[in-house]
């Protein structure tokens, strides 16, 4: 892997233990026509607190804040957030404080459920807003910022799902992995379906394939948490940023967004996605969770059956185990 000269010169943690595995789904490919030859990347597997796809945007998220002298990571989510409970671990790993900000309004005692159960036992600090709204979690994270300095105290805010030009380097080395990964198959023609949220995955992804392989794979992303219009402009920007630092452009006709698989809204099941999670259980025992992984299987699912998609297809499956066992309805 070539790492460009501007991003192997960002400060970095390592937190992985190499590659996330690339895996072949014979049998799934085989229950959806043959028209697909489908392979899945294990993001899930990376090493730490169930795994997960933000460790990548971490390692130099967590690099940044030790060069500046940082004691504390601070950021913010919903109460399933994969990004927040990584946070909690990277931060273990680092020896930095974590305070987390998550969206209320604060659950009944007990009943705090899985992801912010993690949080505390990887020794986070966990703030619940009042409210849903966003901007109350907002001046929520900004109030814990003003209190850490106060305590004499260096906070070091990441943005909410560690998305950024900074925390998309380390999709970026995503990118350029999975092209390693796919010239080593002899694959030099894929599309690769991921989830997509806060749209940092996204961006470094096309950014890393562009430096790679232009222009052989191309990249769906199925939005689960906004409309693909409001999200379309957050990866664009995301990909301008990203721009000097790769010395790459990303062809803007690239940026491929679907919002089929909302369905009533972010954290929200789908019988498209139930159906999907049961299909890719039951044919090679490998689970994803409701919030993120699951509306972007079934939004494959849809592709690969009407002929949308063909050939050489990866699923990014971007962690969030956890999710499983959360109370969303």
């Amino acid at each position: 892997m070539r790492i460009p000269p501007a991003i192997a010169a960002l400060p970095r943690f390592p937190l992985l233990d190499g590659a996330s595995p690339l895996r072949r789904l014979e049998r799934f490919s085989a229950t959806l026509g043959g028209g697909v030859e489908l392979w899945i990347k294990r993001e899930d597997l990376l090493p730490l607190a169930f795994g997960g796809n933000k460790l990548r945007n971490l390692e130099f998220l967590v690099g940044a804040a030790l060069a500046e002298g940082a004691d504390t990571l601070v950021t913010a989510g919903r109460r399933w957030s994969n990004h927040c409970r990584l946070t909690a671990a990277a931060g273990a790993r680092a020896g930095l404080d974590v305070h987390l900000v998550l969206t209320g309004p604060p659950p009944p005692p007990g009943d705090e459920g899985p992801n912010q159960q993690l949080d505390e036992v990887l020794g986070a600090t966990v703030h619940v807003a009042t409210t849903a709204d966003r901007a109350d979690r907002a001046a929520l994270t900004d109030r814990v910022v003003a209190d850490l300095r106060r305590a004499g105290r260096r906070p070091y805010e990441i943005g909410v799902g560690g998305t950024g030009p900074i925390g998309a380097a380390g999709q970026v080395l995503a990118g350029l992995e999975l092209a390693d990964e796919l010239a080593a198959i002899g694959v030099d023609r894929a599309t690769v379906v991921l989830p997509s949220a806060t749209g940092g995955t996204q961006a470094g992804l096309l950014a890393g394939l562009a430096v790679a392989a232009p222009p052989a794979h191309r990249v769906i992303g199925v939005a689960v948490a906004a409309p693909s219009s409001e999200l379309r402009r957050v990866v664009a920007r995301l990909l301008d940023e990203l721009a000097p630092l790769t010395g790459t452009p990303v062809d803007p006709t690239a940026l491929l967004l679907e919002d089929d698989q909302l369905g009533d809204g972010y954290g929200m099941p789908t019988a498209a996605a139930d159906e999907a999670t049961r299909l890719l259980a039951r044919t090679e025992g490998i689970l994803v969770d409701p919030i993120y992984t699951a509306k972007a299987l079934a939004g494959l699912v849809a592709r690969a059956r009407d002929g949308r998609i063909r050939g050489a297809v990866v699923f990014w499956h971007a962690g969030g185990t956890p999710g499983l066992f959360e109370r969303l309805r």
